[in-house]
């Protein structure tokens, strides 16, 4: 659970005694903008937008990449729903891609869904378990794909010394109450391809016409919606991205604990999932050989089995699998070159994974001997 810190309580009441809740009409330098320059700086991209929430992220991504109707865009099938219902928003269709051991999508499965209308790649580094970002690239390149990463849950990891976020066309981050840093809800698009960027920060703000410096350049001018960032988010999450890899460091000792602790009793033989970045690795998954094993871990405290955590599960994407628009002229599989497979059988693989791997809590906010005890009682 997150506990506020002094300095997180002080950027607020500061905002608070400004007045100036809102980005727009502040005297002097924002708290967003703030932000947005110090997470520039902390992910080494030319771009940061803060906005609302990851979904709305990836969203603006999506329209600063031109992506729209008739356009198809490879998503994993373990991911929260946002991931395939940001594409569904621009007109899009989600089509799913199975997930591999580390449970992050599979690069061998992306070269099979690949069509003519593909357009983009959303890889998501779950759990923070980092993606294999170098094949995924390279794909893309070969066929002139978008890649829009979603880190939501990995704010601040890295793969082979680069910040997630920072790899992909776009990256997209989510700042709610369960991330690794937090103001309740919140997010940010992060890129270096200035069209991109400039095309999201116009869409993210439909009075951006207005304001100083948002119509970029030789970029056409688009209408937009309100996705802003509010004062109090930025002023509430600057403190904590200061602090992120210091709560990093805790995770990856903790991690460390957790093997060392297991290694002593009876899952002594239960197989770590691989992760594409070992030394910097700040997740940790579990996998056994029958889903029964997996259920029985899963029931103890401080470890969940993947398969029963039933919302990032494609089969459980209620409102994806209804394919019922808002308007049925909005339809965007009415856009589409073929017909689409969102059932059970889509992604046979993904859920055999689930049901036989588990996730531990890191807890980076529990104290180091209340933790060890947790990792004990995991290990019994």
């Amino acid at each position: 659970m997150f506990s506020s810190g002094m300095r997180e309580m002080a950027a607020a009441v500061r905002v608070l005694a400004k007045g100036d809740l809102a980005r727009y009409g502040n005297q002097g330098v924002s708290e967003v903008q703030r932000f947005e320059d110090a997470l520039r700086a902390t992910i080494g991209v030319e771009h940061a937008l803060a906005v609302n929430s990851g979904t709305s992220a990836l969203i603006c991504a999506l329209v600063g990449a031109g992506v729209g109707p008739g356009d198809e865009v490879l998503v994993p099938a373990y991911t929260w729903v946002s991931t395939a219902a940001a594409p569904l928003a621009v007109g899009a269709v989600p089509v799913l891609v199975e997930i591999d051991s580390s449970l992050t999508i599979d690069p061998a499965d992306i070269t099979r869904k690949i069509t003519p209308h593909t357009k983009a790649i959303i890889p998501v580094h779950m759990l923070n378990l980092v993606c294999d970002m170098g094949p995924i690239m390279a794909i893309a390149e070969e066929h002139g794909l978008v890649v829009i990463e979603d880190a939501c849950q990995a704010v601040g990891l890295t793969y082979r010394g680069r910040r997630v976020g920072s790899i992909g066309h776009a990256g997209a981050f989510s700042f709610n109450q369960h991330k690794n840093i937090r103001s309740g809800e919140g997010g940010a698009l992060l890129t270096n391809d200035r069209r991109l960027y400039a095309r999201a920060s116009m869409y993210h703000d439909v009075g951006s016409y207005e304001r100083t410096g948002w119509a970029q350049g030789d970029v056409p001018l688009v209408v937009g919606v309100n996705y802003r960032m509010p004062e109090l988010s930025a002023a509430i999450l600057r403190p904590q991205l200061a602090r992120l890899d210091a709560q990093l460091a805790r995770r990856r000792a903790r991690r460390r604990l957790v093997i060392d602790e297991l290694g002593k009793g009876p899952y002594s033989r239960a197989a770590l999932n691989p992760h594409h970045d070992p030394d910097a690795a700040a997740g940790l998954a579990i996998s056994f050989p029958d889903p029964e094993q997996a259920a029985a871990f899963g029931g103890r405290r401080g470890a969940r089995r993947l398969i029963d955590t039933g919302r990032h599960v494609y089969t459980n994407w209620q409102s994806v699998l209804a394919r019922n628009p808002h308007h049925p002229r909005l339809d965007p599989y009415a856009w589409a070159h073929r017909e689409f497979d969102h059932g059970p059988r889509s992604c046979p693989e993904t859920l055999g994974i689930l049901a036989r791997t588990c996730t531990v809590e890191l807890a980076p906010e529990l104290p180091t001997p209340a933790f060890r005890m947790l990792a004990r009682g995991l290990a019994r």
